[in-house]
């Protein structure tokens, strides 16, 4: 599929790998982050990145799509507290199918706000990371994306982009631009 082409998700959401997410945050908020305590987010675009290689794969996503929408309350991971902030939400998500590129998808993006932040199991600062002032979100699209395709060169892995926590995403597979 080419960059510009639209395509659903549903069908591959067991499928394992590692994604970002791309959350807006359109209102400054303090926010409680678990053991990480409370932190200031200053309004903009954040990208949270983790994996999806244990059962049921990029459903993981799908979990976050409802926390984000207000539709699941429990706070397990250190994303769960951002996106269960009602100025919170995920525009998009850029996925490495088949590739296990948590860390170094993380290391090549921008310094994240919070130390630690979805690091708890490895020697990362952050898996969080900010877009910066002034950046738009089609352009930090673009940085999480390169950072994605960079970590998977070499491997039978893919990249691609897929719908956030729109309004039905869950089951009609909202639609997505493939990268490679």
């Amino acid at each position: 599929m080419s960059g510009g082409e639209e395509r659903r998700d549903s069908d591959d959401s067991t499928a394992g790998g590692t994604y970002t997410l791309l959350v807006e945050l359109v209102a400054p908020a303090t926010i409680e982050v678990g053991a990480l305590g409370a932190h200031r987010f200053d309004p903009g675009v954040y990208a949270y990145t983790g994996s999806a290689l244990g059962a049921g794969g990029f459903s993981r996503v799908d979990r976050h799509r409802r926390t984000a929408r207000g539709d699941h309350d429990v706070r397990h991971w250190h994303v769960d507290h951002l996106l269960g902030h009602p100025d919170a939400r995920i525009d998009r998500v850029v996925r490495s199918v088949g590739a296990d590129a948590e860390c170094a998808v993380a290391d090549r993006l921008p310094a994240g706000p919070v130390d630690g932040f979805g690091a708890s199991d490895c020697d990362c600062g952050s898996h969080l990371a900010a877009s910066g002032e002034g950046a738009s979100l089609d352009e930090f699209v673009a940085v999480v994306r390169e950072a994605h395709e960079a970590a998977v060169a070499g491997t039978d892995g893919s990249v691609d982009v897929v719908a956030g926590s729109a309004e039905g995403v869950d089951g009609d597979g909202g639609s997505a631009s493939a990268t490679r």
